[in-house]
């Protein structure tokens, strides 16, 4: 059977649907997984005991593992906090905590792992890596970051964008300075799918995966957004309504770090940007920032977004353990 097809895999017991990129969903389940973010938002917001309790209860006694091979903050914090709301124990698994491909295989490992909680929450090295796990799991693999995929922050970002243009995002222009990398693959096909156009500026000799690029035109013709990618980013800010950046020095690429600043020299987020964008424009940015990313003035600026965006991933994966984990994949409910 093909990798395309084991991604929504199914075992000998019952059908188990994963999260391995926004590529994979369809734009209505990629709707579901935003619309539910917002909504248990304001569950959360508001308090409301009995509600909360119902959640609560949903995986009570069950298990949630966190198989990371990264260092992270947002990503443990808010995969955590998921668990919790639903009343599941969050197990954390680090590197140096299990046997994940050093004395057993990654085949044992996922086995014994799956057998014993409900979901696991995958932050790894490779995609290959989340292929393999997606393999062989019986319970639904969230890939909360790879290589090449970041399908959790994808959700994230469209909520935010949601809740600061409330009327529409039909039209609206998001234009990402950057890397080629996992963040701006699934953003790139996530506002698509919601009706935003894109632009992407990367450095010469940086450019986005082919294959990202064929599915950004399979979306397009469905949804009519449109895309540009051009090495110059002050022209693809003009019209911008949201600016985003990223680190341009992915976790693994540091030996690469003199290089890499080195391309990017010029790529830097500031007013100058900002002059040429639409009156207001928001900036996102999914942290952790470094100083060669972004201006100050722009980073915390009243219309940067980075913080609501930062708390808005803790709804991202309860919606996404309610839909996999709570509801077996079930879209619908």
């Amino acid at each position: 059977m093909p990798v395309a097809q084991r991604l929504f895999s199914t075992s000998a017991r019952l059908p188990i649907r994963h999260l391995v990129s926004i590529s994979d969903l369809s734009t209505a389940e990629f709707d579901t997984l935003v619309s539910k973010a917002i909504k248990f938002k304001s569950i959360v917001k508001e308090s409301n005991p009995s509600e909360i309790r119902e959640h609560h209860d949903k995986l009570l006694g069950k298990t949630v593992a966190l198989v990371f091979s990264k260092r992270s903050t947002r990503t443990r914090i808010s995969s955590e906090g998921a668990a919790a709301f639903f009343g599941a124990q969050p197990m954390f698994l680090g590197k140096d905590d299990i046997q994940l491909g050093v004395n057993e295989s990654l085949y044992d490992t996922t086995k014994v792992i799956s057998s014993m909680v409900s979901t696991i929450f995958a932050r790894v090295n490779s995609h290959t890596e989340i292929q393999n796990l997606c393999e062989h799991s019986d319970v639904p693999i969230i890939n909360s970051l790879c290589d090449t995929y970041h399908p959790l922050q994808a959700i994230t970002d469209i909520m935010t964008i949601r809740e600061a243009f409330p009327d529409s995002r039909k039209g609206l222009k998001l234009t990402w300075i950057g890397d080629a990398n996992n963040v701006i693959n699934d953003l790139f096909i996530a506002s698509l799918k919601e009706g935003i156009n894109v632009s992407i500026a990367t450095p010469n000799g940086i450019e986005i995966k082919p294959e990202i690029v064929e599915v950004a035109k399979t979306v397009s013709k469905e949804t009519g957004a449109t895309f540009e990618l051009t090495h110059d980013p002050i022209e693809a800010s003009k019209g911008a309504n949201i600016l985003v950046t990223d680190t341009f020095v992915s976790m693994g690429e540091e030996a690469e770090t003199e290089k890499k600043l080195k391309q990017f020299s010029g790529f830097q987020i500031s007013n100058d940007h900002v002059k040429v964008a639409a009156p207001n424009a928001k900036f996102m940015h999914c942290l952790p920032r470094h100083k060669e990313e972004v201006t100050d003035e722009v980073f915390y600026s009243p219309n940067s977004l980075v913080f609501p965006e930062a708390e808005n991933r803790l709804y991202a994966a309860i919606s996404v353990i309610d839909t996999l984990v709570v509801n077996k994949g079930d879209f619908s409910k």
